[in-house]
């Protein structure tokens, strides 16, 4: 996994897994992996999954990159504590999947809590694991 600068702004780790190295074998294999291990998680909750390529397929002028054939977001929170107000400008939390012809592309958001940035991490690589 990569963890990079998106924009040059973003702390956004990144991991690309081509078909044959992930257990999920499709994008809605993939999304519901992700919901499975928010519902084990002891503080996660699911919210919604997302269907990102959808939505901009549907917008006017809405531009997608041919490589791009699926993209969702699976959203839930993390949330133990609110003791600010600002906390809720980094919540809730999304997993990002993006599907192309050859591989799936997984990203997300580093988290304010760098334990739960590990949770996340963990997630993404067992994934991979066969």
């Amino acid at each position: 996994m990569k963890k990079c600068n998106f924009q040059e702004m973003y702390p956004v780790f990144v991991q690309e897994y081509s078909r044959n190295e992930m257990r999920a074998k499709t994008l809605g294999d993939t999304c519901q992996y992700f919901c499975d291990k928010i519902e084990e998680h002891p503080v996660a909750r699911y919210i919604h999954t997302f269907d990102h390529h959808a939505h901009t397929a549907a917008i006017e002028g809405g531009i997608i990159n041919d490589t791009i054939i699926g993209a969702k977001n699976v959203l839930f929170c993390f949330g133990k504590k609110l003791m600010d107000p600002k906390l809720l400008s980094v919540r809730p939390r999304a997993i990002g999947i993006c599907e192309t012809e050859s591989h799936f592309v997984i990203s997300f958001l580093e988290a304010p809590n760098p334990a739960l940035t590990e949770v996340m991490v963990q997630w993404v690589h067992d994934l991979g694991s066969q």
